[in-house]
């Protein structure tokens, strides 16, 4: 969290505590003759695997020269990259050689129908094309625990790509999780309160901390955050600080888009208090009072969510969590809707580009927590 910072010296911190496909076709995954999984590591160790260069048109390759080009190998096995997603989740490809943002941008083109463009960012990042983005700005020392991308946003990506230029020399996983499983896995009692109410999301966007206005929403005018938050179910009120705080009720659970499966989708343990680590909340909460901290959550009624409830969901992700290393050149495709993320502790230098693409309306089954309001409210 410190990291966020930008004019205030924050206190040392350690680790906070841990915490879109159709399904399996009967018959087997897709397939053709394109690249299959490989003999590696189980699947409930990391996410499927399959090495690029190790078939093009059915021949092995026989040395570096033969690599194919990263766009072309992947535009000529979109079909079988995308029902390998479709069936585990989320895919690993390795040995694409990925070297730039300009490749991970064509990758993007050759996987995606369209790019999506990120709104309401609770952190900041540099933007290297439409849809391609590096990865939010957070202390290495720090993992950031298992959330869907923009769950709550009205329209958030469908398909995350994630392409490691340059990989930590220790830890810096891009871990996943099924989130049909996690919600299975929770409490009976826990989930299905949240189906029922939803959760909250609060936020106070300051000057000093956090994502800026103009990279959350893409602009710096008020009558401009105002309509985007008019449009997108949000309440707001500008301080007199001339901060602005901003309330939004979410679902907790949608139904898959294409398969219609249950999957407990937001970031109620993620963007939440107990997540951060003791020293900097207690620095925010002096900073900026209890109301002010820079993002929150609660349950949809307004009660706050304990600290023992933040455990119990991130113990449900961790009982679901698959991970492996990144090598510099590979890609990670995830449905967002079904498949969490989340970016584990690292050291040494960690280059690793996220891109965003087939944007979807996931509450879309949830008028009543998504239908615009009329205007400003307190918060």
């Amino acid at each position: 969290m410190s990291a966020l910072f930008r004019k205030h010296a924050a206190p040392a911190a350690s680790a906070p505590p841990t915490g879109s496909t159709a399904p399996p076709d009967a018959d087997g995954p897709a397939t053709t003759d394109g690249p299959a999984l490989n003999d590696g590591p189980a699947l409930n160790d990391g996410p499927a695997v399959i090495d690029a260069p190790a078939v093009i048109d059915g021949l092995a390759v026989i040395d570096a020269q033969s690599t194919p080009d990263p766009a072309t190998w992947v535009a000529e096995h979109r079909d079988t990259l995308l029902g390998l997603v479709a069936e585990h989740g989320a895919l690993t490809v390795r040995g694409l050689g990925l070297r730039t943002p300009a490749d991970v941008e064509a990758l993007l083109h050759r996987l995606a129908d369209r790019p999506a463009t990120e709104r309401e960012a609770f952190a900041a990042r540099d933007v290297h094309a439409e849809g391609v983005y590096s990865s939010s700005v957070w202390p290495p020392n720090q993992p950031m625990c298992m959330h869907h991308e923009l769950s709550y946003a009205t329209r958030c990506p469908g398909l995350l790509l994630f392409a490691c230029l340059r990989p930590p020399t220790e830890g810096g996983a891009t871990a996943v999780a099924d989130s049909a499983a996690v919600l299975r896995t929770l409490p009976t009692e826990l989930a299905d309160r949240f189906e029922r109410e939803g959760w909250l999301l609060t936020r106070t966007y300051h000057d000093e901390i956090g994502a800026t206005l103009t990279q959350s929403f893409g602009t710096e005018d008020r009558g401009a955050v105002e309509a985007y938050c008019r449009a997108n179910a949000i309440d707001w009120s500008w301080q007199p600080d001339g901060s602005l705080r901003t309330r939004q009720h979410r679902p907790a659970v949608v139904r898959h888009p294409v398969s219609g499966a249950r999957c407990w989708f937001n970031q109620i343990a993620f963007l939440n208090e107990w997540t951060m680590a003791p020293e900097v909340r207690e620095f925010l909460v002096e900073e900026y009072g209890p109301d002010g901290l820079p993002f929150n959550t609660r349950y949809g009624n307004g009660d706050p969510v304990p600290q023992d409830v933040v455990e119990q969901i991130g113990k449900a992700y961790e009982a679901h969590t698959v991970r492996r290393p990144w090598s510099a050149g590979d890609l990670m495709v995830v449905d967002n809707i079904r498949t969490a993320h989340s970016r584990e502790a690292y050291e040494g230098p960690r280059e690793v580009l996220v891109a965003m693409g087939n944007p979807v309306h996931p509450h879309s089954a949830h008028a009543e927590h998504s239908a615009p309001r009329s205007g400003r409210t307190a918060v």
